[in-house]
This record gives C-alpha cells, structure tokens and sequence, in this order.
C-alpha cells in the first residue's frame, strides 16, 4: 500500500549491512523477525500469549469482526453492506449462523472449508490449527466477487446464546477464537437488537476476552426503527447500563443506532438520525484500509510491550526458584505470588500495571509448566525491542505519513457505500446550506416577504440598515456571538458593513440553517448569493 526506499527504516538487505526498506508491511515484517521474534521465543511467548506473527498477518486486508447475540442480524449486516448474497449465508429468527465465516474477495464464488483454510499460506489463518478439528468444522472462507471485498474482509461470527450448555457444547474455547480474531482485526462491531439487550453469561466473557482491543470496538444498536422515539431512549440507556457492567473504561463506546437492512423502516420519525448514524459507520469502515498500516503499527507496538512484560515475570520465576530441593512447593507459592510480583517488577521497572496480563489467566497457565526450564533476564534482548521501539518505530511512523499525504486517499467503494456517496440520496443532499442548490429560483425568496417586514421595522437608510440595528435583530436568536459574527462574515456579500434587504433576509436564512441543527459554509455557496451581489455572466465578444 505504502512504498518507499531509503537507509532511514527498519528491513536489512540480506547481502550488506545497509538498512533497505521496501514497503511499510515489509519493514513491518523484517522488524517484527529480527528483533521482538527472538524475545518471544526465548520466554515462550507464544505458549502464554498469542502464537507467532506470520508474513499473511502483515500482507492481509483490513478485517472487521462482527460479534452479537443470535438473531441481532450480523449476517444480514453483511448482506446490507455487500448488498448480494455470499456462499454459506443463512438468515432467520432462530440461531442460524453456527459457524465462523470469513467473507473475503475471490475471483469466483465458493467457499474453502476450515481444514483447508488453515493450511493456504496466503490466508491469515494458519495459527487457527491450533484450536482443533472441532473448530475447524465450524470454520469456513466465503469468496466471492464483490467491489466491497477488495479493500476490506469480513467475520461473521456464530450467535451467542444463553446458558451454561451451549456455552460448554461448543467443543472449542469460544472466547479464545474470539480472541485470537480481535487481536488481528482493524474492527470489532458489537450488534445488540433493540429488543434484545440482556447480555448473556457467554456474551459478557466474549466481550472481556477483547481486553486490550478497546480501541478497535464499535457498538450498532440495530433493529431500531422497530421503536418509537419514547422507547428508543429507553433503549439506548439500559443498552449503556448493561455495557458498563461488563466494559471496564471510563470512557462511553460509541453506539450507531439505525436499521441496518434494505428494506422500508417501519417507524420513520427517527429517519434523520439513522441516515446520520449510518453515514457515521459508513465512514468508519470506510477509512480502515487508509490506517491498515498505523493499526498494524500499533498492534505491533502493544505486542512488544507485552512481551517485554513477560520476560520479566519469566526470568523473575526462574531467578526465585531453588537449584535443588523444595521446587514444587516454591512453585506454588510464586503462583500464588503473582499480584506481588506484578507490583514488584511495575516498581523495578517503571512499567504501567495496564502492559501485564491478566493475573487469573496467567496463574493457570503457569500451574502446567517447569519453571527450572525457563530462561534468566537476556538484557540485550530486551534492549534490542527497545530500540526498535524508540528509533525504528518512531521513524517508520513518520514515513507512514508522509505516505499518506502524497498518496490519494485510499477508501472502500462499492455495495452500499456506493449508495449514499452522491445525487439526491446522499446524506445532507437538499439540506441546510445546501438547500436550493439545484433550483433556479433564490431558496430564501420564499420566506423574504416576512424578513422583509422585519427588515422596514430596523429604519433602512438609504435601503440599507447598519451593523447595530441588525445586531439587535440577530442577537433575538440568541446564538453565540461567534456564531453570529460567522453569519454576519458570510451575508454581507459586498463588504461594507451594512446589509441591504436581500443581505438581511440571508442573514436570517442563514439563522434558520443554524437553529434547524445544520452547520454553516465556510465560504458562502453560489445558490446562497443574493440575485442583485451576483456578477453577470461575461459574454463573448
């Protein structure tokens, strides 16, 4: 996506001792290989965390996994977005999805079964394996030919259900597939219906398996125009209550609400704000392949952090262990140490308690393994992630930019994005400054007898009325002086610090735009010209 050639980044030509970067991925890959791979290998990393980055984890599209309860229509999301059926697509009331189903650009329609899936070295899956055949059945590749494909990848997941039996029937650990995908994905999207908003035993620890992927969740209320005003801002509350329960963050998630389906809304008083929601997602997904290469960045970055942090709490459990005698029982006790231990090596360190694994989570996967077999503190490892984070990172960042403001901005197109990006369907299109934009008439000539009347009462001299007496008119709005002074700017079209009658009633045109909640032009749009302040056409000779 990003190319450049210079000595400033982070790949080495195999034959010298030049530093020769080739694309941002690239550079990205040959970062990761040279100096975080050793340290992850050296403390076995992968056993503890997340299995080893791969070359299809760095080449591969951006990714959005959708993720809700049954019947809260991911699927249909997709279908909404693609606007076409994909293979393996099943829609209804009832759990209908029981598979993970990675919707991705092919040439012809088919699908790939898991097995098979997990072996194509073009694919990001390959580390899927490790969660056995009972996942691999429910697992499967969707291909087909879709505009929306070639930038973006889709992940359907199955419907979460309630219940301790459906959460133990899976024969695979849910949470830990969820997990592996939320790691690798640009979006996480939570859907919740309207009518559904109880968040299940089973949907609550899917939910905290995305710890430390905050940044990447959105939430879509859907189904919403299935309510009227009244209920939906019930709605939306106990929505926020039950996130909150189970969402560790100050800060409020981000909820689009709207009617995510190609068909007719069944209570339209809300229209406005769902085609301004949507508008908000669509802009969302739309810009993920233009901050693919930061979002890598920034996975990789959070990656080393962490994996700095476990080589710490390694060599720390190998330093405390006994040479001879008593290794189980000190074993135990370290285990039962860990909090202590965090805090130790947060003061020895100067580490943030948020870089450290969850204490629970590493306590049980420590009960299996022999400490005498892990390895002592390699400094020079850990300095080598360090500068990678303070030199090579930090102008690779750099270059990344100066990428993206010389290059065109790169976004999806196609299915239903398409549908909205212009003619009179598109959001905003007829609406506050851009009302009238096609009519040959003054838009604001229907509403000038009545400025008018307003105009005669301020005492025009010489047909034009100074900026106090408008002021005391404008000021009736009681909007912002900033803003007023913007309105102002824009109306007096000749500069001269009085308004004629045709200015004024602008003026107040431009008042009305800013109380009905629309934003103003920055520079005044040609329609919005007074007929007298409009140049006559040059004809000619």
């Amino acid at each position: 996506m990003f190319s450049w050639l210079g000595k400033q980044g982070g790949g080495r030509e195999r034959g010298g001792g030049t530093d020769v970067v080739q694309t941002v991925t690239g550079s990205l890959r040959d970062l990761y290989l040279r100096k975080l791979l050793p340290l992850e290998e050296h403390y076995r990393f992968h056993d503890f965390h997340s299995p080893a980055l791969e070359e299809a984890d760095f080449e591969n599209k951006p990714m959005v996994l959708l993720v809700g309860q049954y019947s809260t229509g991911k699927t249909t999301f997709i279908r909404y977005l693609l606007e076409q059926d994909f293979p393996g697509m099943r829609i209804g009331p009832e759990p209908t999805t029981d598979s993970f189903i990675a919707v991705m650009y092919g040439d012809s329609e088919g699908n790939i079964p898991g097995n098979a899936l997990v072996v194509d070295p073009k694919k990001p899956f390959r580390k899927l394996s490790r969660f056995g055949n009972a996942f691999l059945n429910r697992f499967m590749c969707s291909q087909l030919p879709n505009e929306v494909l070639k930038s973006i990848s889709i992940i359907d997941s199955p419907g979460i259900l309630s219940g301790e039996k459906q959460r133990i029937s899976r024969g695979y650990d849910f949470c830990q597939v969820l997990q592996w995908f939320a790691e690798r994905v640009d979006r996480i999207i939570l859907l919740f219906d309207a009518h559904k908003l109880d968040i299940s035993d089973e949907f609550s620890e899917a939910i905290k398996s995305f710890r430390g992927q905050d940044d990447k969740i959105r939430v879509v209320l859907n189904k919403a125009d299935q309510v009227d005003t009244q209920q939906l801002m019930r709605v939306y509350g106990a929505l926020m209550w039950s996130l909150g329960k189970v969402i560790n963050t100050p800060e409020v998630l981000r909820v689009y609400i709207g009617s995510f389906w190609a068909h007719p809304l069944r209570n339209t008083e809300n229209r406005r704000l769902f085609e301004a929601e949507a508008q908000d997602l669509f802009r969302d997904i739309q810009s993920l392949p233009q901050k693919a290469a930061v979002r890598k960045l920034n996975d990789l970055i959070k990656r080393a952090r962490l994996a700095k942090v476990h080589a710490y709490v390694i060599s720390y459990l190998k330093k405390e262990m006994p040479s001879v005698f008593g290794k189980e029982n000190k074993k135990k006790e370290l285990i039962s140490r860990l909090p202590e231990i965090y805090i130790q090596l947060q003061r020895e360190y100067h580490i943030s308690a948020g870089d450290f694994p969850e204490v629970k989570k590493m306590q049980e996967l420590l009960e299996t393994c022999d400490f005498t077999k892990f390895h002592s503190l390699k400094p020079k490892l850990i300095e080598t992630v360090d500068n990678m984070l303070a030199n090579k990172i930090a102008s690779l960042m750099n270059l990344i930019r100066q990428e993206e403001s010389s290059m065109p901005t790169e976004m999806v197109h196609g299915g239903a994005f398409d549908g909205t990006m212009a003619g009179p369907f598109g959001h905003g299109y007829g609406e506050g400054a851009k009302e009238g934009a096609d009519e040959e008439e003054w838009v604001v000539a229907k509403d000038k007898p009545a400025y008018d009347e307003i105009f005669y009462t301020l005492s025009p001299i010489n047909g034009k009325i100074s900026g106090i007496s408008a002021k005391k008119e404008m000021v009736t709005s009681k909007l912002p002086n900033s803003v007023l002074g913007k309105i102002w700017k824009l109306a007096d079209c000749d500069g001269d610090g009085m308004l004629d009658d045709e200015e004024f009633a602008l003026a107040k045109h431009l008042i009305k735009i800013k109380l009905d909640g629309y934003e103003l032009p920055g520079t005044l749009p040609s329609h919005l010209v007074p007929p007298s302040h409009r140049k006559p056409l040059q004809t000619a000779e």
